[in-house]
């Protein structure tokens, strides 16, 4: 069933590109800090001292936060999502990649919520006029400004800004939520689970399949080969075709195709596909380029292409959300595919 096209890919650039959920991929570093006073033991990633302050282990550090906080800042889009996930709603949020101000899945919570920036450039006087108890930032986009962030509140990062199960967690210990946070996960698990058991059993003896997630935009196109969705894809099973195995061994996060020759590269049983430049790019462009390259005699070649095996997906729930709402929308989507019952 898997067809390798081993004849030309000419032009493929491999680059690594940092846009949306896009980043480079990591797990979180925990680094020893000093306190004074003796701590115990509790959850992972934490300690609690004598008088309830929690010490959060995070990506640049360890940081103490005291009791439950109450006015939570978030500097990347997965942490608003996961926030809202856990039953929180920040006081301050950055700027959404799209839809902006905020993403249309999460303005009914967050109508009212202040926008303190861009993820990349978060306003900090703007985020100290609101007084926050708690900053959840990204090492990736903020460790230039940490410092200051913690001048104005207790602040923990993430490593990157895509790893949504890690978001959930470092949320739950430092907001004191992590029942609530082991709840979203175990539930998470148990849809993974389900869906692995049902694919399975649909596509007996052909399962696992291979996929590509392919991006089309104004003058290029693009194989998403890990970050969120790529993440999300390999733990549900799928797998990826070999030139994009290898880019993934290579660090890269993106595939990105400059000339209608490479074509063949994208060859999968399976594609999702989002149209959309990430920052609210003519539409007209971006169809046009996605029109050309799907009439190319190329493309019509290609496996999924041939099986019918082809759908247009949420760029917000598979690239640029980045939070366990996001991935929940995802797997939906992905379930609807296969004609699966969710």
């Amino acid at each position: 069933m898997k067809k390798m096209f081993l004849a030309a890919s000419c032009a493929l650039l491999i680059a690594m590109v940092v846009a949306g959920c896009g980043g480079q991929a990591g797990t979180a570093v925990t680094a020893s800090g000093t306190q004074e006073g003796t701590t115990q033991p509790s959850a992972a990633g934490t300690s609690v001292g004598e008088e309830g302050v929690r010490m959060v282990s995070h990506a640049m550090g360890e940081t103490p936060v005291e009791g439950t906080p109450t006015r939570i800042v978030t500097l990347y889009q997965g942490a608003t999502d996961v926030a809202v996930a856990l039953g929180i709603v920040p006081v301050g949020v950055v700027e959404s990649w799209t839809q902006q101000p905020i993403y249309e899945y999460l303005r009914d919570e967050l109508k009212d919520v202040p926008v303190v920036g861009t993820e990349t450039q978060p306003n900090l006087e703007e985020i100290a006029k609101l007084k926050p108890d708690l900053i959840i930032a990204s090492k990736l986009r903020h460790e230039k400004i940490y410092e200051q962030l913690s001048q104005i509140a207790p602040t923990v990062t993430h490593e990157t800004v895509f790893k949504f199960k890690d978001t959930v967690r470092l949320i739950g210990q430092a907001a004191n939520a992590e029942d609530k946070a082991d709840e979203l996960l175990a539930d998470w698990d148990a849809r993974v689970a389900d869906f692995q058991s049902k694919i399975g059993a649909k596509l007996e003896g052909q399962w696992p399949i291979e996929v590509s997630v392919l991006n089309f935009r104004t003058d290029h196109a693009r194989i998403y080969v890990t970050g969120f969705a790529g993440d999300i894809l390999s733990e549900l099973g799928f797998v990826r075709p070999e030139p994009q195995r290898k880019a993934a061994e290579e660090g890269n996060v993106v595939l990105q195709l400059t000339s209608m020759e490479s074509i063949p590269s994208m060859n999968a049983d399976v594609f999702f596909i989002f149209n959309a430049d990430g920052h609210n790019a003519d539409a007209a462009l971006i169809q046009k380029t996605y029109d050309e390259w799907t009439a190319h005699p190329l493309w019509k070649n290609l496996d999924a292409v041939k099986q019918g095996q082809i759908t247009l997906v949420d760029e917000v729930a598979w690239n640029m959300g980045g939070g366990i709402l996001a991935a929940n929308t995802m797997l939906d989507q992905i379930y609807a595919h296969f004609e699966l019952e969710p």
